[in-house]
């Protein structure tokens, strides 16, 4: 079992940024990939990046290539999302997920492991 806790959302203007944080506990984190996801109101949840067990590859949406980056640090069992030129667009609350898969994931049912999500809010 991994417990996940994401904290770093908020209130930004277009063009600002911001940096998510998820912080892990339970299994061996580096046996994790972790991911993170998006759910705005009246829309399924998508994906948004994921990066495997030792951090080396990386994948991305369309819609965030270019301005968002995942990172992991396995030494403090912590998943970071970094993210620049912010649009309205991406207002949703955003999810930490982590998959024992060691394949590159970008569909929601891949993840077995869920944080609470926190809220991020883009204003024009």
């Amino acid at each position: 079992q991994v417990q996940l806790v994401e904290s770093g959302g908020g209130l930004v203007q277009a063009g600002g940024s911001l940096r998510l944080s998820c912080a892990a506990s339970g299994r061996t984190f580096t046996n994790i990939r972790m991911g993170w996801f998006r759910q705005a109101p009246g829309k399924e949840r998508e994906f948004v990046a994921t990066i495997n067990g030792k951090g080396e590859n990386t994948y991305y949406a369309d819609s965030v290539k270019g301005r968002f980056t995942i990172s992991r640090d396995n030494a403090r069992n912590m998943v970071f999302l970094q993210m620049n030129s912010l649009k309205p667009d991406d207002t949703a609350v955003y999810y930490c997920a982590g998959s024992g898969s060691i394949f590159t994931r970008t569909s929601p049912g891949s993840y077995d492991y869920w944080g609470q999500g926190t809220q991020v809010t883009v204003s024009s």
